[in-house]
């Protein structure tokens, strides 16, 4: 006997209705040049409602559905309306410009239905995701580790309501800022989604969630971070985050994957980056070059070491130490992390030509005393950092190479005369971070087996520095004890909590300057440089360990000891 479903069939013939209209809106979008967009399966901005009335909305078959900085995105029935054109011509004459997709009634009707969430909801500021809201401070209060980000989340996934979305995305962020987290990675595989954080420079698994759930995420973070809901390839964009008084900028990257776009949001956190330079972990000694240094009125100090390695955090505290109202400072930065009040910040932009290399030529037109440069990356920005130090400027630039060594023959392949480079720089500086033992759960064990062989050969080239220097660098320090992570609640059960640097250092000296117009190695201007007494990124991180500060393990992966 054969059964007859009347609800399935009346759903099927619903579905088909559906796919049949939104494919009549996609071949239409082809005609009026508009590209076409289902709003049935993207999250809407409800603040962006409040850009035109429900009334308005109906009558002109439109629907606004998200709004940033006056840019607003707006679905049309068909764009050659009159009521359409006319509420079009209204939004410009207001200062937003339309960013115009071709949608179906469903599309229209899901938008039409959230009007009546207006009046429960609150209104943020246009361009950024507010978190100043109860809600975020909520979860901001809720969230300490990871297991508490786990358990919201998966919370929340269990809800069907129309802000689940949203709701998840906050949690993720302020689950972000409570652990103090640099990156949030969402990697689609073919089955599921996995959500990392980079927590101390380390990715770590936070959970996995369904790809239905990550395909409204992937729109909701489109939305927020102004970037193009139907483009499926590569796409940068930003967006910031206000809780009290403080403004977190997230800068997002979109990559498209094997199986779906892949997301990493960058969390830019001032608090994190605006680190005195006292506590940055460099060596007293050589904290007192570094300060000498910095008083000169001319010169260039240069931090090299790879990608995440603190430079920037560094630099920034050079800035704020020399910071004075007679002081006129200028940087040149991609991007600006960290706002420092009182000086000239600007941000390059290749789309407009704004380059290292111009931002320095215009920076110079500004009468300034001190120039940052976020990098040099090329011959003609190097020249002119170069010249500028020459010409009674002091400029502060990073350099990628691995030693403070390496930045001579890097500045030499860089087509800068030799002869220069002894009159220009003042310091070069090499710099990478560990992660820190947590102070709570850090336990002491002897100091044994291949480890005591490793650290005893490090001591000894301690030892070994002229004069006075290795025994003065080993004062009060316990040549037999060392620590281990252990973990515990305080720090997510890892054993370690924040990052310090390891520091090295070369000053221009004259035996640096007679040996470098013969373009020599890394390994024969190290050879030279014994003679300042400075310790190099190994012998740092041993005197690290044997202070329980990090460990072995932590300065075998950032540093070749070997060598």
């Amino acid at each position: 006997m054969v059964t007859f479903d009347e609800d399935k069939q009346n759903k099927r013939v619903a579905d088909l209705r559906k796919q049949e209209e939104e494919a009549l809106a996609e071949t239409l979008s082809g005609k009026h040049g508009v590209p076409y967009l289902d709003l049935t399966v993207t999250p809407i901005n409800i603040d962006a409602l409040r850009v035109i009335s429900e009334t308005e909305s109906r009558e002109a078959q439109i629907a606004v559905f998200n709004e940033v900085n006056k840019i607003v995105s707006m679905g049309a029935l068909s764009p050659e309306n009159p009521k359409t054109v006319e509420a079009i011509a209204k939004l410009k004459t207001k200062g937003y410009n339309v960013e115009l997709f071709m949608v179906s009634h469903a599309s229209l009707n899901k938008v039409w239905e959230r009007y009546k969430d207006l009046s429960y909801s609150f209104e943020t500021k246009s361009g950024a995701l507010d978190i100043s809201n109860e809600q975020i401070t909520d979860f901001l209060s809720q969230v300490h580790t990871i297991l508490d980000v786990q358990k919201l989340i998966k919370e929340t996934l269990a809800l069907k309501k129309s802000y689940r979305i949203s709701r998840i995305l906050e949690i993720i962020l302020a689950g972000a800022m409570a652990t103090e987290s640099s990156d949030i990675h969402m990697e689609p595989e073919e089955d599921y989604v996995r959500l990392r954080y980079r927590l101390d420079g380390m990715l770590t698994d936070i959970l996995q969630f369904d790809k239905e759930t990550y395909n409204l995420l992937l729109s909701r973070i489109k939305l927020v971070s102004n970037l193009k809901l139907n483009v499926a390839g590569a796409q940068d964009g930003r967006f910031s985050i206000k809780i009290k008084d403080s403004e977190i900028e997230i800068r997002t990257s979109i990559l498209p994957g094997a199986y779906s776009e892949s997301i990493v949001l960058r969390v830019l956190n001032p608090n994190a980056i605006s680190v005195p330079l006292e506590d940055l972990g460099i060596h007293p000694r050589l904290l007192t070059i570094i300060s000498h240094e910095l008083s000169k009125p001319n010169g260039m100090i240069l931090n090299t070491g790879p990608t995440g390695s603190g430079k920037t955090t560094t630099l920034y505290a050079f800035l704020k130490k020399i910071h004075k109202p007679e002081v006129k400072i200028i940087t040149i930065e991609d991007p600006i992390e960290y706002h420092l009040p009182g000086i000239v910040q600007t941000q390059t932009d290749e789309k407009k030509g704004y380059t290292f290399v111009e931002g320095l030529r215009s920076a110079l037109r500004q009468d300034p005393d001190v120039i940052m440069v976020g990098e040099i990356r090329d011959e003609e920005t190097a020249t002119i950092a170069v010249n500028s130090a020459l010409t009674g400027h002091l400029v502060f630039s990073t350099l990628h190479t691995n030693t403070a060594a390496g930045t001579f023959p890097r500045l030499i392949d860089l087509k800068v005369n030799p002869k220069i480079i002894s009159s220009a720089l003042n310091i070069a500086m090499a710099q990478r971070l560990v992660r820190r033992l947590c102070k709570y759960c850090k336990k002491q064990i002897p100091l044994d087996g291949a480890d005591k062989k490793t650290i005893d050969e490090i001591v000894k080239s301690i030892m070994d520095l002229p004069a006075q220097a290795g025994k003065t660098y080993l004062e009060n320090i316990n040549l037999t004890k060392v620590y281990k992570p252990v973990g515990c609640e305080k720090c997510n059960n890892i054993g370690y909590k924040g990052r310090i640097g390891i520091y090295e250092a070369m000053l221009m000296d004259e035996n640096i300057e007679r040996i470098i117009v013969n373009n020599p190695s890394e390994r024969e201007i190290k050879k030279v440089s014994l003679g300042q007494n400075i310790l190099d990124l190994k012998q740092d991180g041993v005197l690290k360990i044997l202070q329980g500060v990090t460990t072995l393990e932590e300065l075998e992966r950032v540093v070749d000891i070997e060598k």
